[in-house]
């Protein structure tokens, strides 16, 4: 199917109509709605409002997420914040929407808190290339910094980390349970 000057106009005069593309390219004939749809974006025509909704953005902009560094290892953390809480939190899908509004964020605060029954193993700094089946495999550092490495230490036959990281990684359900109770 050519595009004509004569069919690219009534083309043009539809879509300005508010016609979706599968009417559109119904009134055409002999061409199809992605076909319509690709004519409409190579000529660049601007978009349509939608039936009941407006041409603003569906979505709000991404807020880059406050991430706190990764506390040392004879240290553990403390999140401290003063932000107030709604009184009843949404379930479900509802819950996915919610969004803390920056205002009410006052401050995140990391407070050390020292533990003093913690044995800190000491690393063997592997690389990825000397892992094998019996070393641990917790990373250490960030991932794209030269001084990047592996935990190394041994692991136990059914872990892929060491005694000291196993604990960290796998935290039984009612001290996480705890544990959000306190920050929030």
């Amino acid at each position: 199917m050519n595009w004509t000057d004569e069919r690219v106009e009534k083309l043009k005069r539809l879509w300005s109509e508010g016609l979706s593309a599968s009417q559109i390219a119904a009134q055409l004939g002999g061409v199809s709605r992605n076909a319509v749809i690709g004519k409409v974006h190579r000529l660049n025509l601007p978009g349509r409002a939608k039936a009941g909704g407006s041409t603003a953005p569906a979505r709000t902009p991404k807020r880059p997420a406050a991430t706190p560094q990764r506390p040392a290892n004879t240290f553990t953390s403390r999140v401290a914040t003063t932000a107030t809480r709604p009184a009843a939190r949404a379930n479900g899908a509802a819950a996915l929407k919610e969004e803390i509004d920056h205002d009410e964020m006052q401050s995140v605060e990391l407070v050390p808190v020292s533990r003093s029954n913690v044995v800190v193993p000491i690393s063997r700094k592997l690389l990825l290339t000397e892992l094998t089946e019996r070393t641990c495999k917790w990373p250490i550092g960030d991932p794209m910094a030269d001084d990047f490495h592996f935990c190394g230490c041994e692991s136990a036959d059914t872990s892929p980390y060491c005694a000291y990281h196993a604990k960290l990684a796998y935290q039984p359900v009612t001290e996480r349970r705890r544990a959000a109770a306190r920050q929030g």
